[in-house]
C-alpha cells in the first residue's frame, strides 16, 4: 500500500499566511500593485464627495480592472465572481468583495480618469526604457457593438413603423369601443395596449430626428453611436479602434472613433503620440487605408519620414507585379520611389511585425472582438483599459 499526504479540504487554514508563499513573489498582481501607487489618482478622488458613506479606494477598483482586462475578463458580473474566487483578486480587492454594480458604476463614472492613466502608464513605460519612436506602427480594427444588426433605424423603415402603429391603435380602438363596459379586464388590456403603441408613435419622431442627424441611412436603435464599417468579411455594426505601436511592442496612442476609413485617422494619431510621448516623431508607417495625398504632405511638412502606400503600391508590394496606375501628385511620386527601393521596402515591412500581434493579442487573448458597453464614450473606456492593461503585461514580461 503506497504513502499518501492527508487530503482535508474541510480544514480550517487551506493557504498559507502569505499570498506570495503562493503565487510566488513576480507575480503580474504584485507588479500591478506597485504601479498603481505610483499613479496619480487625485482626479478618481476630486470626484467624491463628503456626504454619504465611505467608498471603495480608487486604486483597489482600478488595480482588480486592470487585472481583469489582462485576463479577459471584461464583464463585471465576472469579475465579481473572480474577486471572491481568485486569489490574485482577492489580495488586489484587499479582502474586499464589490459587487458587479458597484464595479460596473466606477467604469462608468470614471472614463476620463481611465483614458488619462493610459498616458501615465506610458509616461512610467517610457521612464524605464521602453517605448521608444524610432519607428511607430499605426494600424486600426474593428470591434463589434454591443448591439444586433437587425435593429436597425431606416428612413423608409420608420415610415412603415408610423403607418403600421396608427392601423394597430385604429384597430385596438374598435376593439375598446366594442367592449362590453361591464367586462372590466378585458377592457384593460386594450386600453394598455393602445397606450404601449401611443407611446411607440411618439417616439418615432424622435427616431426619425437622430437619423437625420447622423447623416446615416441606417442607424442602430441600440446603440446609435456605433456605425456600419466595412472590413474583410463584409460589414460590422461597430467602432474603429486605432493603435499607434512602439518598436518594442508598447502601446503609445490609441483612440476609438466612428470613422469608416482610416485616411482621417493618421494626423490625429500621431498627434496623439506626441502629447502622450512629449517627443516629435521621427518615423512612422501604416497600410494604405491611412493614404491620402493630405496625409503624405502633413507628414512632409512635419519633417516625418512616413511610409503610407496607396492601394496600387501595397497590392504590389504585397502580391508582387507591377503598378497600373501612374501618381500624379508629386507627394504620391516621392511615396512611391520610396517604398520601391529596397530599404524603404524593408522598413515598411516592419510594419506588420510591430503592430498586428499587438492587434491579434487584444482580438485573440484579451477578448475585444466585441464591446460590452455602449456609445462612443464608453466603449473608448474600455478600449484605454485594455490597451493600458496590454502595456502593463508588456512592462511585467520585460521587466
Amino acid at each position: 500500500m503506497g504513502k499518501f499526504l492527508d487530503y482535508n479540504p474541510d480544514q480550517a487554514y487551506l493557504l498559507p499566511p502569505s499570498v506570495r508563499d503562493v503565487l510566488g513573489p513576480g507575480h503580474l498582481c504584485f507588479f500591478l500593485r506597485r504601479v498603481v501607487a505610483k499613479l496619480n489618482l487625485r482626479a478618481f478622488r476630486e470626484e467624491y464627495g463628503e456626504e454619504g458613506g465611505p467608498a471603495y479606494a480608487p486604486e483597489m477598483l482600478i488595480s482588480v480592472w486592470l487585472y481583469a482586462y489582462a485576463l479577459n475578463v471584461t464583464s463585471s458580473r465576472r469579475l465579481e465572481q473572480r474577486i471572491r474566487e481568485d486569489l490574485a483578486f482577492r489580495y488586489l480587492a484587499g479582502g474586499a468583495m464589490p459587487d458587479h454594480w458597484t464595479l460596473n458604476a466606477f467604469r462608468r463614472r470614471h472614463g476620463q480618469g481611465l483614458n488619462d492613466l493610459f498616458t501615465q502608464v506610458v509616461e512610467l513605460a517610457r521612464a524605464s526604457g521602453l517605448g521608444r519612436l524610432g519607428h511607430v506602427a499605426i494600424d486600426s480594427t474593428r470591434i463589434a457593438a454591443s448591439a444586433s444588426r437587425n435593429r436597425i433605424d431606416t428612413e423608409q423603415g420608420l415610415r412603415d413603423a408610423r403607418a403600421r402603429i396608427r392601423r394597430d391603435i385604429r384597430r385596438w380602438q374598435k376593439q375598446c369601443d366594442a367592449d362590453d363596459p361591464n367586462e372590466g379586464a378585458g377592457l384593460e388590456v386594450h386600453r394598455e395596449a393602445r397606450e404601449r403603441l401611443e407611446q411607440q408613435l411618439q417616439e418615432v419622431p424622435e427616431r426619425m430626428e437622430r437619423l437625420r442627424k447622423s447623416g446615416m441611412k441606417k442607424l442602430s436603435r441600440t446603440d446609435p453611436d456605433s456605425r456600419f464599417l466595412r472590413e474583410r468579411s463584409g460589414f460590422t455594426l461597430g467602432y474603429t479602434a486605432t493603435l499607434a505601436v512602439s518598436e518594442d511592442h508598447l502601446v503609445v496612442a490609441q483612440q476609438v472613433s466612428q470613422q469608416p476609413t482610416d485616411n482621417e485617422l493618421l494626423v490625429p494619431m500621431v498627434d496623439a503620440v506626441e502629447r502622450a510621448c512629449g517627443e516629435r516623431l521621427q518615423q512612422i508607417s501604416g497600410d494604405s487605408g491611412f493614404f491620402s495625398l493630405d496625409n503624405l504632405q502633413a507628414m512632409e511638412e512635419r519633417n516625418i519620414d512616413a511610409y503610407v502606400p496607396d492601394s496600387n503600391l501595397a497590392r504590389m508590394l504585397n502580391r508582387g507585379g507591377r503598378i497600373k496606375t501612374r501618381a500624379v501628385h508629386p507627394a504620391q511620386r516621392r511615396m512611391r520611389r520610396k517604398l520601391r527601393d529596397p530599404a524603404g521596402r524593408i522598413i515598411y515591412a516592419r510594419r506588420k511585425a510591430i503592430v498586428e500581434p499587438v492587434n491579434g493579442v487584444l482580438k485573440e487573448q484579451r477578448g475585444m472582438r466585441r464591446f460590452r458597453m455602449r456609445g462612443l464614450q464608453k466603449v473608448s473606456v474600455e478600449w484605454a483599459l485594455c490597451t493600458t492593461a496590454y502595456n502593463l503585461t508588456r512592462m511585467w514580461r520585460l521587466g
